[in-house]
This record gives structure tokens, sequence and C-alpha cells, in this order.
């Protein structure tokens, strides 16, 4: 995928990292899933986002959380992916982790004619999303050809 804004850089697998960490940490700070953020960024948003990734990858997270914000008037929801039964989960997946368990599974599912923006719109509107962002359970923990399968086969079972 070329960068829209430098033509002669192509945006990396670190710049697709760092695009999902911070969906994952914009929604996790908004008690939104992760759909509700790429679904109001869309695809234009998105690969703006992957194209200044590698510079804003030193800016403090927060801050980056901030500006998505407000640039996109998202909203505050009841979705909290951290409360967990702590019968089951001791120490929920870090927005960083959670980042690159998506990152994988895009890149394992990317047909050669997608880019990464339709790539995020299509693995974050699947199903298997809400089965991964149940901490309760262990699917994110799961291998990524296991989770790319599961991602196929629309379940874990």
């Amino acid at each position: 995928m070329k960068n829209i804004f430098f033509p002669d850089e192509t945006i990396s697998p670190n710049d697709l990292r760092f695009v999902c960490y911070m969906i994952e940490r914009t929604a996790r700070k908004l008690k939104q899933p992760n759909s509700y953020v790429v679904n109001k960024m869309g695809k234009r948003e998105l690969t703006e986002r992957l194209s200044v990734a590698n510079v804003q990858h030193a800016e403090n997270p927060e801050a980056v959380v901030q500006q998505w914000t407000e640039d996109h008037h998202l909203e505050t929801g009841t979705f909290d992916v951290l409360a967990v039964n702590p019968d089951y989960v001791t120490t929920p997946p870090t927005a960083l982790q959670m980042g690159k368990v998506y990152a994988r599974l895009i890149e394992q599912t990317q047909s050669s004619d997608e880019d990464y923006a339709d790539a995020i719109l299509r693995v974050y509107n699947s199903p298997i999303c809400q089965i991964l962002d149940d901490y309760n359970s262990s699917a994110y923990y799961e291998p990524s050809y296991y989770i790319a399968r599961a991602y196929y086969q629309g379940s874990f079972n």
C-alpha cells in the first residue's frame, strides 16, 4: 500500500500494527467496540492514519487517542472490554498485545487486491472479533494461524 502523503514510501506492517494498537486504545478509553472506531473513521481516514503512522508512533498515545476522538466525534459507550471475570482472567491483554493480534489477523487474511484500510474494515467488522474481544475466553491467546482459520470458519468451534 502506498503512502498517500509521500507516494515514494509504502505503508509498512509496523504502521499497520501501530494503527491497530491505537484503534484498541481508543476503543478501550471510550468503552466502545473496535468496530465502532474503525467504522466512524472510514476508509479514507484509516488510509490517512496509516500514512502518518510512522510519525505518530513517536507521539504520546493518549494525545493520539484524544485527537482521534475529537477528529471523528467519537462518543463514550458502555462496552468495557476490560470488565472480566477474575475467576477466568487475572490480567487482560494489553492494548498493544491486542493490536498485534489484530494486525497479524489482517496480514494473514489480506487478499492481494486489498489494501490495509480495506482489510482493517473487513476484519474489525467480522463476528470473530466479538470472540477475540471476550477476554473471559482464551481466543486471543491462540496462535495466529489458528485465529486466522477461525476467522475463515466464523467460529473457534
